[in-house]
């Protein structure tokens, strides 16, 4: 059961490949020569294009743009790190970091999670 499964993997990620190469190769004799008077390439040196730009901008890990955890995160989010570092800061430990960030412009504190932004309104009152 278990090696059909890899088989079938094995086969769509070929054919995969295959027609990903195929479209490169394409793209690539219509377009390169005209444009830079570059060479055409055959199917071999654009499946070689596609590893390669798979290690370049894809690195092996298990990170990838667009990869959503599904509940099973344990990282959190910005906001989640972000509340977690506010809620660890005493009341004088944030303003002086404020006042290190207002040099930003008055865009940065807009963009701010809850907890900073209620600390900025406080502290705009108290002024």
């Amino acid at each position: 059961m278990y090696r059909f499964r890899y088989i079938k993997f094995a086969a769509l990620f070929a054919v995969f490949a295959a027609l990903a190469s195929l479209a490169l190769m394409l793209l690539w004799n219509w377009l390169v020569p005209a444009l830079f008077g570059g060479p055409e390439i055959v199917f071999w040196q654009s499946l070689g294009l596609l590893a390669l730009s798979r290690i370049l901008f894809g690195g092996f890990g298990k990170k990838h743009w667009g990869h959503h955890c599904h509940g099973n995160c344990h990282h959190g989010g910005w906001k989640a790190r972000w509340e977690r570092k506010m809620a660890g800061m005493s009341e004088q430990e944030r303003q002086e970091w404020k006042s290190k960030m207002s040099k930003c412009g008055p865009w940065f504190m807009e963009n701010q999670p809850e907890t900073l932004r209620d600390t900025a309104d406080k502290n705009q009152q108290e002024i």
